[in-house]
């Protein structure tokens, strides 16, 4: 309860605009045994995976079968992910509403402003500090799970035109927040989750965004991007997926992991 009073506190404190930084998995070779197993995932999506047996994670990326730890499977992986959503929604909701969900009035309520003027509702200030529990649940998650790369709430910059991404340094994405209100940010993407493949950022293997929706009988969706974004009318999954290759898909406490077939 500690951490996560911690972890509150900080979010509350920077409710004007602040942002959780970035953090990345140690960046390691493919081993030969990883090498192996690659080969071995390839084969199984050259042969199909069943949508029967598979878990929604490797219908969405086959490959992912030979980026396992040894003696963990990708089944166990989905289910740790939505158990870091669940218990990061029971834990938000507790400390707030004594243990209920929140109703679609509180919800709607707007609990202040961020530092460009922006209102900030309830459900936005809940949804942020959901996040910081999942994606600290997660890290633990991937560091036990996953022999390859990943990135957590890596922030790109995207040229669509050029079909390029590129990276952003956590300093210069200090930088860009600190001074408040700019153009920098604009057409930024920043994921949850990015497991990738190989040592590039630039690829994915599988994208993967925690989603919380206030109320909670809302259905999980990807946001659309609006007016003055140069991604107007397209989700983040579409510009997630276009930007750095891998599918994309959400992960909430009542609907586990979803996305696009």
């Amino acid at each position: 309860m500690a951490k996560l009073c911690a972890a509150i506190a900080l979010l509350t404190a920077c409710a004007g605009g602040s942002t959780r930084r970035s953090a990345h998995g140690d960046l390691r070779f493919v081993d030969t045994e990883t090498a192996a197993r690659l080969r071995h995932a390839a084969l199984v999506a050259e042969q199909g995976v069943s949508s029967t047996t598979a878990s929604v994670l490797v219908q969405a990326a086959p490959v992912i079968l030979g980026l396992m730890q040894r003696d963990h499977s990708a089944d166990e992986l989905e289910e740790r992910l939505v158990e870091c959503a669940v218990e990061a929604e029971r834990q938000g909701n507790a400390h707030f509403f004594q243990g209920r969900p929140p109703t679609r009035q509180e919800c709607r309520e707007v609990v202040g402003r961020d530092r460009c003027g922006n209102p900030i509702t309830r459900a936005m200030q809940l949804g942020k500090q959901k996040h910081v529990l999942a994606l600290q649940c997660a890290e633990e998650v991937l560091k036990e799970l996953w022999a390859a790369p990943y990135s957590i709430e890596q922030r790109y910059r995207y040229y669509p035109n050029a079909r390029f991404v590129e990276p952003l340094s956590r300093e210069k994405e200090t930088r860009m927040l600190a001074e408040g209100c700019t153009d920098e940010l604009r057409g930024t993407i920043k994921p949850d989750l990015v497991l990738h493949a190989d040592r590039s950022l630039n690829k994915a293997a599988l994208i993967l965004d925690f989603k919380f929706p206030c109320p909670e009988s809302n259905e999980p969706q990807w946001t659309v991007y609006g007016e003055g974004s140069p991604y107007d009318g397209k989700t983040q999954e579409k510009v997630y997926e276009e930007a750095l290759g891998g599918r994309a898909r959400l992960v909430s406490p009542r609907k586990g992991v979803v996305g696009q077939p």
